[in-house]
């Protein structure tokens, strides 16, 4: 009994590690195309902010998002930043025209969701 009362505290922190495994990818290939970005949070089990943003990853390494503000006055903003995949990771823009970029982690891509994990923020995301 006193044995797996030792191992217990080893076993949990082996499940918590693996849970929040990275997904490295390969090359852009696996995230070309259009994604919604529906939520944002400071934790990964954090509180989810709701937004209504649209990723479209392109070959040329051009990133193009597309925000709309339904209750603003510009209703729509487009932007177009640099990225590209290295080591496994998103570099991306953090300002556009500037030479400054911040890598994303893949914390999860399953199927057609996606979760990212970058400099301040995870992003939530469904392929379109």
């Amino acid at each position: 009994m006193n044995r797996y009362v030792k191992i217990l505290p080893l076993v949990a922190i082996f499940f918590t590690l693996s849970a929040n495994a990275e997904v490295a990818l390969k090359d852009s290939s696996e995230i070309l195309g259009e994604w919604n970005l529906y939520a944002e949070a400071a934790k990964l089990d954090g509180e989810q902010k709701a937004v209504k943003i649209e990723w479209e990853f392109k070959k040329d390494g051009t990133l193009q998002t597309t925000s709309t503000d339904s209750v603003g006055r510009t209703k729509e903003m487009k932007i177009a930043i640099k990225y590209s995949v290295e080591n496994g990771e998103i570099k991306k823009q953090t300002t556009p025209g500037r030479e400054k970029y911040e890598s994303c982690k893949v914390v999860e891509k399953e199927g057609s969701n996606m979760i990212l994990k970058c400099t301040y923020l995870y992003f939530f995301l469904t392929k379109k």
